[in-house]
């Protein structure tokens, strides 16, 4: 390295990232460029909108590539003349090793979970699904195989016991932009030394995955017992948000749901899973397996999100009602 400082490379899209650049450009570091996805259509209107790092790339007066392939000689002789001493990865697409093996300091990636647990794309919402009370941020090594490379830092973040994903996914946010300047820093002084991932977790059961979300795998299941209905419901709020439908079974009515807060009351009393209940015409209930699940803010098809009360106004639900 030539230089004082490294010249760093940085790539990533979302809201997520931009944190992480601009702790990059407060401490000091020369962000030489940075790469980030195409303008995409957005909106009512379809209009080209900009990600939410070339927003602050452009604000910081950073050069911004949008390439359309990461591969194409066109990029990556542009970003050759950049000289880059060290790329960082937070939030982007899977690079190719012409890219991520070029910089003589390597390429290292931002993840928020405490790797090797949770490889994947979606790693916030399933902590918090699968119940967990710890969550993190890991950097590491970019290698082939993606989420597996060898770690530089990691950082331990508690998950409150009613915690939604977006209020976790904020919390890493800020602290993966430490991690990731403390990272540069023990790159630089040497203080860092990366190790290799586990292969088994300690106690030999398998790493548990973090599956990008889809319209199947954010669906309620009332089979699940109340607590873990509840776990699901706020590791998906508020987006992409758990999602079904209020069915009723005499006339087929249907109407599609999404769930933002709810609220777990295990019981041992014998329950029909999936059934609604209205108590008072202004508190709704799904029967769960053992208990109740009291749905406290919704959003039916159509209509911006409400209170349970607000929709029983509006919604008599009269006979025979199940969430499916």
């Amino acid at each position: 390295m030539k230089h004082a400082h490294p010249r760093i490379v940085f790539m990533g899209t979302p809201e997520f990232a931009v944190p992480s650049l601009e702790a990059l450009v407060q401490a000091g570091f020369p962000v030489v460029g940075v790469v980030t996805a195409p303008d995409k259509p957005a909106g009512r209107g379809q209009q080209l909108q900009a990600s939410a790092v070339k927003q602050a790339a452009l604000r910081l007066g950073i050069q911004v590539f949008q390439p359309e392939k990461l591969r194409s000689p066109e990029f990556l002789e542009q970003l050759k003349s950049l000289q880059a001493d060290l790329q960082i990865v937070v939030a982007f697409r899977m690079l190719p090793e012409v890219i991520w093996s070029a910089p003589p300091m390597g390429t290292f990636n931002l993840h928020a979970s405490l790797l090797p647990q949770y490889r994947g794309a979606a790693p916030i919402n399933w902590a918090i699904i699968q119940g967990e009370r710890f969550s993190g941020i890991t950097t590491f090594f970019l290698r082939q195989e993606i989420d597996t490379g060898n770690i530089l830092l990691q950082e331990k973040v508690e998950i409150g016991s009613d915690e939604t994903v977006g209020s976790l996914y904020a919390r890493l946010m800020h602290a993966g932009a430490g991690l990731v300047v403390r990272t540069v820093q023990g790159l630089m002084d040497k203080s860092i030394t990366p190790r290799p991932q586990a292969d088994t977790s300690l106690d030999g059961s398998p790493f548990k995955p973090a599956p990008k979300l889809n319209k199947e795998n954010t669906r309620l299941s009332t089979a699940l017992p109340v607590a873990s209905q509840f776990n699901f419901v706020r590791g998906l709020s508020p987006y992409p948000a758990a999602h079904g439908e209020f069915f009723r079974l005499s006339d087929q009515r249907s109407i599609p749901v999404k769930l933002f807060q709810v609220r777990a009351s295990p019981d041992d009393k014998s329950h029909l899973s999936g059934k609604l209940l209205v108590q008072d015409k202004e508190k709704l209930f799904i029967e769960g397996p053992d208990g109740l699940l009291e749905i406290l803010e919704l959003q039916p098809a159509g209509k911006g999100r409400m209170k349970a009360r607000d929709f029983l106004n509006g919604n008599r639900l009269e006979g025979e009602w199940t969430f499916r």
